[in-house]
């Protein structure tokens, strides 16, 4: 039999089992193609198998290449007659085949088929398929061990929040422990915003760092093959710009003088003007021992420590308003007990009792242990003139732009020395009209 004439035989075979793939299942193709982007320097195309399974694509180097001129992209194979063409012809046709007896296996005997599976056997490469809240944990167990030297503490725990979060949004909306990763799509992550935002009453810019952190465990899948694609790679996180609140000179004030009948209201007042003064976050605040307190080459009183967060230096010179609270409570039974220098609640505890302080003190804000760092940086600092480089080395900041959410104080203290010039150069234009 010619060649041309059993070659017509084969492509019409492939054709009629193409049609019959088509007609049983609308979910499974096989695309036979070649890759421009990566001819070699002969200008040589690269083929591949591209199986697709219920939309979603698995590609199978061919170890084939293919002259551009030569190739049939409409019917997937080479054009022409020789020996080359016939070797790469029945090549494909020899692939071809072999996708689809495994596909036709799978549909016998498993109840999950995928473009990645079959592509697995038909490599020979993994058959074992990991699972989400499994890479999670191998990660999050990477990171424990890496605790104080790559990692801080508070980056484990963050990780491990959003492990949980991704566990409850999988027994929620499939009822199941754990989701495998050939089987994640886009529509997963943007339930899990849903999720977050309503399930969970996670505001808009938390709810991105999770998914942002989420991305990367399946760039981590990606990586090792586990996965092929990425299927949040489409998703775009953003941030909504957040007004933050701070205390006025007045309201300061206003704590400093207030008497509290109760005691633990007394030292939470404390502790928070402590970190107004400071610019501490309450985890650092709370870690603060006397061996932290040291004199300065200025002679000055100083705390050096770094901060739990990012382990940067977060070094500074004490205020007298400081050293006043530290010496209030050198000789409490807590402090004594603890070896730390403030009688620190817990977080939690901490910012219910400063709603309490905060309606005593007639003050109209949502009072958190946090506001008082961003009281730190705008009233006490940056309104009083201290240079906004200053102020980023004392919070502890690894970059200048993230101390200039604060700099709209600055606006406002050029508008109140305006206000004031006004005012002296009209009581002086008022003398001189009056001589």
């Amino acid at each position: 039999m010619p060649d041309s004439i059993k070659m017509i035989q084969i492509l019409l075979n492939l054709l009629l089992k193409k049609w019959l793939l088509m007609k049983n299942s609308n979910s499974f193709s096989i695309l036979i193609w070649a890759n421009k982007a990566k001819s070699d320097v002969n200008g040589m195309m690269p083929l591949y198998a591209r199986v697709t399974v219920m939309g979603k694509r698995a590609e199978i180097s061919l170890k084939k290449k293919v002259n551009p001129a030569k190739w049939d992209a409409k019917t997937g194979f080479m054009k022409g007659s020789g020996n080359e063409v016939r070797t790469v012809n029945n090549h494909i046709h020899q692939v071809s085949e072999e996708i689809f007896r495994i596909y036709s296996e799978l549909q016998k005997n498993s109840d999950y088929i995928s473009a990645e599976e079959i592509k697995n056997k038909f490599t020979d490469g993994p058959t074992e398929r990991r699972t989400l809240l499994a890479v999670f944990d191998e990660h999050n167990n990477d990171v424990e061990s890496l605790v104080g030297k790559d990692y801080v503490k508070a980056t484990l725990t963050k990780y491990k929040t959003i492990r949980s979060k991704v566990a409850e949004f999988i027994s929620s909306k499939y009822g199941r422990n754990d989701v495998y990763l050939d089987q994640l799509e886009f529509g997963f992550i943007t339930g899990f915003e849903k999720h977050l935002k309503i399930k969970s009453g996670i505001d808009h810019n938390t709810t991105m760092s999770y998914i942002k952190r989420l991305k990367r465990i399946m760039t981590i899948a990606v990586n090792n093959h586990w996965i092929s694609i990425n299927p949040f790679s489409a998703f775009k996180c953003t941030t909504q710009k957040v007004v933050r609140e701070e205390l006025t000179e007045d309201e300061v004030k206003r704590l400093e003088e207030k008497t509290f009948s109760v005691k633990r209201l007394e030292e939470v007042r404390d502790c928070f003007l402590f970190s107004c003064y400071t610019g501490y976050a309450f985890i650092d605040a709370s870690k603060l021992t006397e061996d932290n307190i040291v004199k300065g080459k200025d002679n000055e009183i100083w705390i050096r420590t770094n901060r739990t967060k990012t382990e940067i230096a977060a070094n500074v010179p004490l205020l007298p308003q400081a050293i006043q609270i530290i010496n209030k409570y050198k000789d409490h039974e807590d402090c004594i007990y603890s070896g730390k220098i403030l009688p620190m609640k817990s977080n939690q505890k901490m910012n219910a009792y400063l709603k309490e302080i905060a309606d005593l003190c007639a003050i109209d804000k949502n009072l958190t242990t946090h506001m008082a760092r961003h009281t730190f940086a705008t009233t006490i600092t940056l309104g009083n003139g201290v240079p906004i480089e200053s102020v980023s080395k004392m919070l502890g900041h690894t970059k200048i732009t993230t101390t200039q959410i604060y700099a709209r104080v600055k606006e406002q203290k050029v508008s109140k020395d305006m206000k004031d010039l006004r005012l002296k150069l009209n009581n002086n234009s008022i003398l001189l009209s009056s001589e």
